[in-house]
Parts: C-alpha cells; structure tokens; sequence
C-alpha cells in the first residue's frame, strides 16, 4: 500500500464523524494529485511527447536514444499510481459528502420540528404573521458549502447571520457578512415551501468560486 493510500485509509470517513474541514482537506488532496498528475505529463511531453504508450524502443528493437527512458518510465509509473490515488480520494469525497448530508438532515429535522412548535406557539400566543424573506436562492453548485449546509434552490432567506428583513437593503449586505465570516458558522433562516428551517452555513474556500458556491437574488419588497 503506498503512502497516499495508506493517508486515505487512516482518515476514511468511516473512521469518524464526518466534518466540514476533513471535506475541504479531500478536495485538497485531490487537488494536489491532480497537480502531481500534470506534473508527470509535462515530463513525458519534454520527451518528445512520448506519452503512456509510445514505445521505448526503435524499429530494430533497440532502447531509443532520443529520450530519457528512466525519465519516461518513472514519470509513466508514477501518472497510474497518482490515477489510482485521484480515484481513491474522489470516492472519500463523495462518501463523505453522503455522510455529512445524511448527518444534517437528521439534525435539520431535529431543530425543524422544535422550530416549527416554537413558531406555532409563539404565532398562537402572539398572533403574529410568519418573517417576511428578503431574497431566494437561486442556484447551488454541488459539494459547495451552500450545498453542504442543506441549502436548496427556491429557499427564501429571513435571516442570514447578522442581515435579516427589517435591515437588509442589497446583496452588498450579504457579501459583507460573508467576506467576515470565513471559515466560522453563520445560522442561516429560510422559508422552503411554506415552513421555517434553520441552518448553519460556514463561509469557506473550495474548488469552486466564491466562499458559498450559490447565487442568491433579491426579492421585491
């Protein structure tokens, strides 16, 4: 077992909980192979763009002079083992990912129930109409951190950290407490066909753009 696999093993998502950090450390990982990968590639494009499967040795059988067969073959060698390694990681992201949604959900629908008698009791108490959004999810990218979170396109957002309906005057807001906020957890409250979830959205860098990898669009007031 080489090394990487060796790293993979110890840090399965079967061995532990699940977290945030250990998803953006895989996708990390992956990363740098990929690098790694490109990096062989360049090798065996100096070498007359050998590739993986030209041959080493010349029309009479002989060992081909114009490149570097130690090169050519280690570079080669080490391309199938990073591809092997690329796979790996990918299927930990995925199952990690599957682990962390399975996770969320069951605390979603932990704290949506108390939500939910907590807003019935006090609408019955108070007699007070439900908290107007100020925006909508549009988009979500998969394995971003909006996705992560649980958010869903067409959610529609009353709270979001420190920006609720009463203070919000443009997606400036939300950007700013965005830029504040990355890496810690901000709680997050939307309206998703007619009921109230709470959420927790951590502002992260990830493989794509942006610290949410969402779009999320004003409502008209």
């Amino acid at each position: 077992m080489s090394e990487e696999e060796t790293r993979q093993s110890e840090s399965s998502p079967e061995a532990s909980g699940v977290t945030v950090s250990d998803i953006q450390e895989l996708i990390r990982r992956k990363e740098e192979i990929e690098a790694q990968i490109k990096a062989n590639y360049d090798v065996l494009e100096s070498q007359k763009g050998v590739g993986m499967n030209e041959p080493l040795v010349d029309r009479e059988g002989y060992p081909r002079s114009d490149v570097d067969l130690y090169q050519v073959r280690t570079a080669r060698h080490n391309i199938v083992c990073l591809q092997n390694d690329h796979k790996a990681v990918m299927k930990q992201v995925e199952e990690a990912l599957h682990q962390l949604h399975a996770r969320d959900k069951e605390k979603q629908a932990r704290d949506l129930a108390e939500a939910h008698r907590e807003a019935t009791n006090h609408g019955q108490s108070q007699g007070l109409s439900p908290p107007q959004a100020f925006a909508r999810v549009n988009s979500i990218s998969p394995g971003s951190p909006a996705s992560i979170a649980g958010l869903q396109v067409d959610d529609e957002i009353v709270e979001f950290g420190s920006v609720n309906t009463q203070n919000f005057q443009s997606l400036h807001n939300i950007g700013s407490v965005v830029q504040h906020s990355e890496g810690k957890p901000l709680n997050v409250t939307v309206i998703r066909r007619g009921e109230k979830h709470q959420l927790r959205l951590v502002p992260t860098r990830w493989a794509g753009k942006g610290l949410l990898g969402c779009n999320i669009i004003p409502l008209q007031r």
